[in-house]
């Protein structure tokens, strides 16, 4: 399956052989119409009133519609918008998901969605939000399933309908280990980072966990890549969380394990360090006394450290 946008002629009109296959499909889905009202006959769709319908939906900034094709069959359209009108509403949306009747059950409207959610991650968009009718419990299992969640309720802005906001977030799980290396005085070595998402912040040695890798065997793996120090093994668990941020990869959700280990004070060494540290976005390094990082308005990674570490001891 592959998504295309609408093809328009030079006068901004729907080809007519692209016309007819679109009124076929909206005309498929009359039980849809019935409920939405979109159309004054549900049973009577005829091909003037969807290109009218299609033209006032690309007269918003932002939109766009799509068409799925399937071995050379149109199968689905969708129309998304780039930015909601309402400011206050960071995320894109998806206006209309609508698969040809004559092919439901077939998974076609879950791969349109997934290749909807791809494009929209591919351009940097960390979620992705729609509104279903309330009377419409067959859309919100379908979108639900998919790992959408209701976040709001409200009426819609054409017709005042009452519907379920829903959102789903399309960030990459990523998973990772981080080791905090106190000294014999109890501070902690920090590493600073500075984000294009999150900003500037400290975080002990860690990162991402490799294929087949457990937590330990990354946090370990990290620790040597990112210091030098070989002699250290990580000791108990301090804790776990979750956070989101931009990777190299793009926006993720992030869970990472945390251990503790203890060693003298010293610096990172070794012949391949700068280039790891490049590579890893590390700016600089330095050993944090607890009363400092207690006292700092830094961000930390995790946000807590401090009290995690006091309550440890």
């Amino acid at each position: 399956m592959r998504l295309e946008p609408l093809p328009l002629t030079a006068d901004h009109d729907i080809p007519a052989p692209v016309l007819t296959e679109l009124t076929a499909l909206y005309a498929s889905n009359h039980a849809f119409h019935a409920l939405s009202g979109d159309f004054p006959d549900p049973d009577d769709i005829r091909p003037e009133q969807v290109a009218a319908a299609l033209a006032e939906e690309l007269a918003h900034p932002g939109a766009e519609v799509l068409l799925a094709r399937s071995e050379g069959r149109m199968v689905g359209i969708v129309i998304t918008l780039a930015h909601h009108p309402d400011p206050a509403d960071p995320d894109p949306w998806i206006g209309l998901l609508m698969v040809d009747a004559s092919a439901h059950r077939r998974g076609y409207g879950k791969r349109v969605a997934s290749l909807v959610e791809e494009r929209f991650r591919a351009a940097g968009r960390t979620a992705l939000r729609l509104a279903v009718l309330d009377d419409n419990p067959r859309g919100l299992a379908f979108w639900t399933a998919l790992g959408y969640e209701v976040v709001d309720h409200r009426t819609d802005r054409r017709l005042g309908r009452p519907c379920a906001v829903l959102r789903k977030s399309l960030r990459t799980p990523r998973h990772a280990a981080r080791v905090v290396v106190l000294d014999p005085d109890g501070a902690v070595f920090l590493f600073r980072y500075d984000n294009v998402e999150v900003g500037v912040h400290w975080a002990p040695p860690g990162g991402g966990l490799e294929a087949d890798e457990t937590p330990y065997e990354g946090a370990l793996r990290e620790l040597r890549e990112e210091t030098g120090w070989t002699d250290l093994e990580p000791g108990p668990l301090l804790c776990t969380w979750e956070h989101d941020f931009t990777h190299a990869v793009g926006p993720v959700h992030q869970d990472e394990h945390i251990y503790v280990a203890h060693g003298p004070r010293r610096e990172p060494t070794g012949p391949h360090l700068a280039a790891a540290h490049a590579e890893d976005g590390i700016l600089t390094w330095r050993w944090w006394p607890r009363e400092e990082l207690r006292a700092t308005p830094d961000a930390l990674w995790p946000p807590d450290l401090a009290r995690l570490l006091d309550g440890d001891e």
